[in-house]
């Protein structure tokens, strides 16, 4: 027989393409006329020549890489600095830089349990902590979404070490976990609660300083909080904030912190450049929110069914999975780039155009991506 490692691979793309679940690159230039609605820079801080300017001195400064893990040569003042500033302006003791939030993701889920654990984990988590939860070794009980009780039942189930994991804005609906109750549930069970605030930072709290932060729990010695630097940052990376012995215990244990690259320089400094524009301008914070709810408030007058966003992140349903991709590309057509969401992205098999509000969505910007949105809808709008 004819030697064809791959062939299944065909099979798998025949059954993606008849599905109609196909994903491909888009690589952009560096200027575009297409209104961005699709991307995470709730801020608008990716491009602030501030932003900018600090990469490029750590770029000037460092070196294009880190050159190493962080246990190795990947750690310099830069990184203890970002460290120093993300657990200050959130509310931790401390705080750990990693290449990703997905990768300090894994590294939380993986360091904090073992053989005997028990996740308890929201059935609407990111793949990360989904991910997470399979390299932990322990047993993982995925409980309803934003269900404090399921939390609870799930907890009392086991008699070994346990945590409960939850994203604190879900990055599908926009929605928030209930954190305080949650919280409230894990001290009763004696177990930390992990949180992951990327959708929340630079959104929610005062100034941007988070969920955990809005909800009274920043610093709480049960509460472990994960965060990227590619959102409202601007940047790359991510970084894990809890109390110190938590942080020297991740240095010590978490296998994507001791055999991963550090952090580029350029993404460092670029983190630590928007955090300290955040500082300055709390104001932008206030801002996305706004947007987000002017942009709910006009699509479902408009007839359209969208779940009221609680962050940033504003999800407008779709009748079908094929009419989603039509409309995302129709919207992109005319000049709007928004995201698009569909199974088995979706646990719900619910199809959905994403859309990001920015802080810094003019006037004319809101009504011009409401107007397309509209215009390109697959069924009628009242």
């Amino acid at each position: 027989m004819p030697y064809a490692p791959f062939d299944w691979i065909d099979d798998e793309a025949r059954r993606r393409t008849d599905a109609g679940l196909v994903r491909t690159l888009r690589p952009r230039a560096p200027e575009t006329d297409l209104l961005d609605l699709a991307g995470n820079d709730y801020l608008g801080l990716s491009r602030h020549p501030d932003v900018t300017a600090a990469a490029a001195e750590a770029a000037r400064t460092w070196g294009a890489g880190a050159t190493g893990s962080r246990l190795v040569t990947g750690s310099t003042a830069l990184h203890a600095e970002l460290e120093d500033e993300l657990a200050a302006f959130c509310g931790f003791e401390a705080a750990l830089v990693f290449s990703s939030g997905y990768a300090a993701n894994l590294a939380v889920l993986t360091a904090l349990t073992g053989q005997d654990s028990l996740i308890v984990s929201d059935a609407g988590n990111h793949a990360s902590i989904v991910d997470g939860c399979r390299l932990s070794r322990g047993a993982t009980a995925v409980v309803p979404h934003a269900d404090p009780e399921a939390v609870r039942a799930a907890l009392r189930s086991h008699t070994g070490r346990a945590l409960a994991v939850t994203d604190s804005v879900f990055s599908v609906d926009g929605d928030a976990a209930p954190l305080t109750a949650l919280a409230e549930v894990c001290r009763e069970a004696g177990a930390p609660l992990v949180v992951d605030d990327a959708h929340g930072l630079g959104v929610l709290g005062e100034g941007g300083r988070g969920a955990v932060a809005a909800a009274g729990l920043a610093g709480g010695e049960g509460i472990v909080a994960t965060l990227t630097l590619s959102k409202s940052l601007g940047s790359q990376g991510g970084a894990v904030l809890g109390p110190a012995r938590v942080i020297r215990h991740l240095v010590n244990t978490a296998r994507t912190f001791i055999f991963d690259t550090g952090l580029a320089p350029a993404a460092a400094g670029a983190a630590l450049g928007a955090l300290r524009v955040l500082r300055g301008e709390p104001g932008r914070a206030a801002r996305v929110g706004a947007v987000a709810v002017e942009l709910h408030a006009r699509l479902v007058a408009a007839g359209l069914t969208a779940v009221r966003p609680d962050a940033a992140v504003v999800s407008v349903q779709a009748p079908t999975a094929e009419s989603a991709v039509r409309w995302a590309a129709d919207c992109r057509a005319a000049g709007l780039a928004v995201g698009c969401f569909r199974p088995p992205s979706v646990p719900d098999g619910i199809s959905r155009l994403r859309l990001t509000a920015r802080a810094d969505l003019t006037r004319n910007q809101i009504e011009a991506a409401v107007a397309t949105i509209l215009a390109t809808a697959p069924l009628p709008v009242a």
